[in-house]
């Protein structure tokens, strides 16, 4: 999955909290709809600007910042 090409920081859009390019909707937003259980397209739904591809790219993000460092658990 090419994530850089749909996941961006902008310090104007959502106080620089990293989104799905072209909106507003935070990667963080994503992930906590999947952790809650919604499947890529029941989030496509409620978020229309959205795209499964947008969806896969925000858990490749994800899953990119898990290897970059350890969070405490």
């Amino acid at each position: 999955m090419d994530w850089e090409n749909r996941i961006v920081s902008n310090p104007l859009v959502c106080h620089g909290k990293v989104c799905v390019k072209g909106t507003r909707i935070m990667v963080s937003v994503i992930l906590d709809n999947l952790a809650n259980g919604l499947s890529h397209d029941d989030i496509v739904k409620s978020y229309p600007s959205l795209t499964v591809e947008d969806v896969r790219a925000a858990i490749a993000y994800a899953a990119e910042l898990t290897r970059e460092r350890l969070v405490p658990v």
